[in-house]
């Protein structure tokens, strides 16, 4: 999780040393698995929930060894951070790698074999150099390269530079929760939130809209301007405040919208949006003898000077129920309120946070995870969930620790030993099995059935033409031995698309062999998408399974539960459709069914 920069950062920014470290060294050719433990040590370290330099500056490396996946190199590094500020090799790796190579990582399919060969052989060291010899032709001249490969690099380059504008929601959501904590606490604002596409609950984020009623505005702007992550204030108003600010290496601009009080409902709706969804709310008030704006719902009446500044009395104002009332539409929760059918009601039973009661894909210490199967399982527990799934990677996820069949078999046995133990809640032993490239499964089908659940998921080849990814994943989807297809598109937000396949199709299928879609809630992921989910539904005509994963590594991984709550809403998901909401029988009876 991001968190504002006055709480622990050391983790973080020694997660991007290290991270660095591992590109440098992809780069200059070094040995493939010295980039590997320096990979997993950054995402090691910036999941940990300790400050690791901290605990080395106290006690020095040694205590960090006990940390799976550190091993006395990594941890001498995380001490010599500690002690000095920096990791000699970090430098001496800077010093011999252009600054501006790095960027190309950046770009979607450029591996670093690739950057390598552009660097050494034409001296390209930027995203501007790249762009140059693709301009020129040149880039031609290397191995390999052909026009289909080039054309794939330009689009990558223009993916990259239009998502690099937007801020993750992972990332957003708790800056500004952060923000809003803060100006909760200023002398006079009686209310704060956040407002915008975040509310709405979008994968990204352009800027951030906080919105506070306040009765001494001038407090609520100076402690606003002032924060000490501001790098520059860009306004700086009566009523709205622009700045800049700086977190944990990453610029983000945030609005702050300060409304009197009494206005705070029309407010909220006002700055939520979305435009679309605000056009539509204007032109009711209209065709109803009355106009809205941020002020509250007021009878038209000609006048040429905006009715609050008139001292005219709204209709309605204090809070978004009453002015949709007013105006005779059925509230839409902000997550709906995009460019759809304002007469339109929010369907009946609309996903909830506290709906979830299972988590059906999740990984150990037997992969990638860095739980113990008993961990997981009280993690869970406390969350209120009755089920928990252990999916642990399957073999050809040979880098997060895949199991071969012959471990996935004690694997198999030792969740079933943990369940026998466990109290109050009910462990499944499964597993996250690879989508390989032709559809088939990575593990036969006497291994497959022996699991309560399987996950079956693409992680390889996911630069597939839409109708080979399709043909793909209906291989799976069609498997009698499989439950839910994982991560669908294998996208990354920002960085990777994943590829394209035919979602109608694969929601038909799915709805017919009972197989459900996975939306994964990782912010990194949410895949299947908003758009995507709301395909899928439509298409399955009401038989469309979905289910709501956290795809959990770390104990905080749970917490991503509700970005994928969020995009279940946006596309009007209901909790009679996602797997996880239902009680223990019916869920472990469908689980059974495709096992008889």
């Amino acid at each position: 999780m991001t968190r504002m920069p006055d709480e622990s950062q050391g983790n973080e920014t020694l997660a991007s040393l290290f991270h660095r470290i591992a590109q440098m060294l992809e780069v200059t050719g070094a040995d493939r698995f010295r980039v590997i433990a320096h990979d997993r040590a950054a995402r090691l370290i910036e999941s940990h929930p300790e400050d690791l330099a901290a605990i080395a500056r106290k006690h020095g490396p040694k205590p960090l060894t006990a940390i799976e996946g550190i091993g006395p190199k990594i941890a001498d590094k995380i001490a010599e951070f500690a002690s000095t500020g920096r990791i000699a090799e970090h430098d001496e790796l800077v010093a011999a790698v252009p600054p501006g190579l790095l960027e190309l990582f950046n770009v979607p399919g450029l591996g670093p074999k690739t950057i390598r060969a552009l660097w050494q052989e034409k001296n390209v060291t930027s995203i501007d150099d790249l762009k140059r010899i693709i301009h020129d032709g040149s880039i031609m001249d290397l191995p390999r390269m052909g026009a289909k490969t080039v054309a794939n690099i330009k689009e990558a380059i223009e993916f990259s530079e239009h998502a690099a504008e937007r801020i993750p929601l992972g990332i957003a959501w708790p800056i500004a929760e952060a923000i809003v904590r803060r100006m909760s606490k200023v002398k006079g604002v009686t209310q704060a939130a956040f407002a915008g596409s975040l509310r709405r609950g979008r994968e990204t984020i352009g800027d951030l809209d906080i919105l506070v009623e306040s009765n001494d505005a001038d407090a609520a702007r100076d402690a606003f301007t002032t924060m000490k992550e501001v790098t520059k204030v860009i306004a700086a108003g009566e009523a709205k405040c622009s700045v800049r600010l700086e977190i944990g290496g990453r610029h983000v601009q945030a609005d702050l919208r300060i409304v009197p009080p009494g206005s705070w409902g029309a407010a909220l709706l006002y700055f939520t949006g979305s435009k679309e969804h605000n056009i539509r709310l204007r032109e009711r008030a209209q065709k109803s003898g009355m106009t809205l704006n941020e002020y509250g719902l007021y009878i038209e009446d000609k006048a040429k000077s905006p009715p609050h500044l008139r001292g005219v009395k709204p209709v309605a104002s204090r809070d978004e129920q009453a002015i949709f009332k007013a105006l005779g539409l059925p509230e839409a929760p902000p997550e709906l309120r995009e460019d759809r059918n304002i007469d339109e009601p929010p369907p009946e039973h609309l996903i909830e946070l506290a709906d979830i009661k299972a988590e059906l894909h999740a990984h150990t210490t037997a992969s990638d995870g860095r739980m113990s199967i008993d961990e997981l399982a009280e993690h869970a527990k406390a969350r209120g969930f009755h089920t928990i799934a252990v999916t642990d990677h399957s073999q050809s996820s040979a880098l997060a620790g895949g199991l071969r069949p012959d471990a996935l078999r004690k694997h198999i046995d030792n969740v079933r030993e943990a369940n026998e133990r466990a109290k109050g809640i009910t462990i499944l032993a499964g597993s996250e099995v690879d989508i390989r490239a032709d559809g088939s499964l990575d593990y036969d089908d006497e291994l497959l059935a022996r699991l309560d659940i399987v996950v079956a998921s693409p992680h390889a080849s996911l630069r597939q033409d839409a109708r080979t990814a399709t043909d793909r994943l209906l291989r799976a989807i069609t498997h009698p031995l499989v439950h839910i297809i994982g991560h669908p598109t294998g996208r990354i937000i920002n960085k990777r698309e994943g590829f394209h396949p035919d979602i109608n199709e694969l929601a038909a299928a799915a709805a017919q062999h009972r197989t459900a879609l996975e939306l994964n809630a990782n912010w990194l992921r949410l895949d299947l998408r908003d758009t995507h989910l709301r395909a899928a539904l439509a298409a399955g005509k009401g038989n469309t399974l979905i289910a709501i994963d956290c795809d959990v590594h770390h104990p905080d991984d749970f917490e991503n539960l509700r970005f994928g709550v969020l995009t279940a809403r946006r596309a009007a998901l209901t909790s009679p459709s996602c797997v996880n909401t239902w009680p223990a029988k019916k869920l472990h009876h469908w689980l059974q069914s495709k096992r008889t």
